[in-house]
C-alpha cells in the first residue's frame, strides 16, 4: 500500500507540471495571435470570435444578471431615499398648508368684521376669544380685553355678520360675553318691515324664541330682526337674525351670527343714551319762569255775607 501511495505520487508531480506548461503555452500562442496585425489573422480573429461569443452567453448570463441586480439594488436605494425626502416635504406643505388655512380663516373673520356698517358715532374694541364654557346650561365665551381697555358691563359685542350677545363680567385682562343663546339674556328686538317689538329670549338653543309680541298675525318666516335700542343698554339697529318658524308654530330667531365658529368679536362701546329733562327744567332753562300750584300772593278777596 505504502508503494502503491508513492507510485501515484511520482505520476502527479510531473503531471501537473506537464499540463502547467501545456496552458501556458497554449495561452502565450493565443496572446500572440491576439497580438499579430496581419489581416489573415484579424479574419481568423473575427472567425473565432463569431463561433465562440455566441455559444457563451449561457456562460455570461449569471454574470450578467448579477450586474442587473446591483444596478436595480442601487436604483432601488436611490428611490427609495428620494421618496424618504419627498414624504418629508409632504409633511412640511401640510404643515404649512395648515398654518395657511388658518390665517386665511383669520383674515376672512377679520374682513368680515371691517365690512360691518355700524353707526359712526360708535367705536368699539376688537378681541380674540380664548374659551368658552362648554356648558349646555351656560352660553358664554372669554375675551381677551377687559378693564385695560375700558370695557364696561352690559356693551354689545358682534362677529362680522350679527348681534353675539353682551359684556357679563370684566376682569384686568379678561371679559366674559354672555350669548343670545343663553336663557339670561333678553334683548329688546324689532321686527322689520311690520315694525313690531319683541324681545329675543335666549333658552340655550340655536334659535332662541320670540316673546311678548304684540301682533304675531303682522310676523312672516324671514322678516328681519334688529335690535331696537329700548332701555339704554344696546344700540339700534344691530342686526339679531330672521324670523322663523319652529314645528310646534312658536316664531323664533334664526341669529345671523355664526356661533360655531367664534374667534374675533367686536366689543362696541355704547354709553347709553341721553335721557330728556321733564317740562319744567326745560322752561327753567329757557328763561320762562315755570308755573308753580302756590297762589299769587295779594290782597285777600272781599267777604261775602
Amino acid at each position: 500500500m505504502a508503494r502503491d501511495r508513492n507510485q501515484s505520487g511520482d505520476y502527479t508531480g510531473p503531471l501537473r507540471r506537464l499540463m502547467t506548461a501545456v496552458l501556458a503555452v497554449i495561452l502565450a500562442a493565443i496572446f500572440i495571435l491576439w497580438r499579430i496585425d496581419s489581416p489573415r489573422v484579424e479574419r481568423f480573429r473575427a472567425q473565432v470570435t463569431d463561433r465562440l461569443v455566441p455559444n457563451l452567453d449561457w456562460a455570461m448570463a449569471p454574470v450578467t444578471g448579477a450586474i442587473n441586480l446591483a444596478r436595480d439594488f442601487q436604483s432601488y436605494q436611490r428611490l427609495s431615499g428620494q421618496n424618504a425626502e419627498l414624504r418629508s416635504e409632504l409633511r412640511r406643505m401640510q404643515t404649512w398648508k395648515e398654518a395657511a388655512l388658518q390665517l386665511e380663516q383669520e383674515n376672512a373673520r377679520l374682513l368680515d368684521l371691517n365690512n360691518v356698517r355700524l353707526d359712526p358715532r360708535l367705536t368699539y374694541v376688537t378681541g380674540v376669544v380664548l374659551a368658552d364654557s362648554g356648558s349646555p346650561f351656560r352660553q358664554s365665551v372669554l375675551l381677551n380685553v377687559g378693564a385695560r381697555d375700558g370695557l364696561v358691563e352690559g356693551w354689545a359685542t358682534m362677529d362680522g355678520i350679527g348681534l353675539v350677545g353682551r359684556i357679563s363680567g370684566v376682569g384686568e385682562n379678561t371679559a366674559r360675553v354672555i350669548l343670545l343663546t343663553d336663557a339670561s339674556s333678553r334683548i329688546p328686538a324689532v321686527i322689520q318691515p311690520s315694525g313690531q317689538r319683541a324681545i329675543v329670549a335666549g333658552d340655550n338653543s340655536a334659535a332662541p324664541p320670540i316673546d311678548f309680541l304684540e301682533n304675531p298675525d303682522l310676523v312672516r318666516p324671514g322678516d328681519r330682526v334688529i335690535s331696537s335700542g329700548d332701555g339704554g343698554i344696546f344700540p339700534a339697529g344691530l342686526l339679531i337674525g330672521q324670523i322663523a318658524a319652529d314645528p310646534g308654530g312658536r316664531l323664533r330667531v334664526r341669529l345671523a351670527a355664526d356661533f360655531e365658529r367664534l374667534e374675533f368679536l367686536r366689543v362696541l362701546r355704547h354709553h347709553g343714551t341721553e335721557t330728556v329733562p321733564n317740562s319744567p327744567q326745560i322752561i327753567a332753562g329757557s328763561g320762562i319762569p315755570a308755573p308753580t300750584d302756590a297762589a299769587p300772593e295779594g290782597p285777600p278777596p272781599p267777604a261775602t255775607e
